[in-house]
């Protein structure tokens, strides 16, 4: 496959395609005349990319995981560590969603004379505002 038919079937523009060769995240084998030539296994690699970048991987860390060769030998403790990185994020944002919610139906006259939403204040300053913090909060 040249690399405009990659691209096409892909949805990933020559250069970026281009760029993910000189970082080693694909291959090609050989050129017609001045196109790069790809193994249709190249799709698959570059699912494996667009997989990791969707979980936040850099391009850095995919190349590790998915390594030079047409069989990707991926690190799972890299994968663990990833989901439990997203994990915290997920309850971040989830204690910040509730808290917006909190402040948007309070019915305090001010929002600075709520309780609940200085605590919010407070926790959100100190940089510790994440699930346990938000359950203890929510329940005060």
């Amino acid at each position: 496959m040249d690399i405009s038919e990659v691209a096409k079937l892909s949805g990933v523009s020559a250069a970026t395609l281009r760029f993910y060769e000189e970082k080693g995240l694909i291959a090609s084998f050989g050129r017609r005349g001045i196109r790069r030539q790809f193994k249709a296994s190249v799709m698959d690699r570059l699912a494996l990319i667009a997989l990791g970048r969707s979980a936040g991987f850099s391009l850095n860390e995919i190349a590790g995981i998915i390594g030079s060769d047409e069989k990707p030998s991926i690190d799972r403790q890299l994968l663990l560590d990833k989901a439990e990185e997203l994990e915290r994020s997920i309850q971040k944002l989830t204690a910040m969603r509730d808290g917006l919610r909190h402040a948007a139906d309070c019915t305090a006259p001010s929002h600075l004379e709520c309780p609940k939403f200085r605590r919010l204040m407070g926790l959100a300053s100190m940089g510790v505002f994440d699930e346990a913090v938000r359950k203890s909060f929510l329940q005060k």
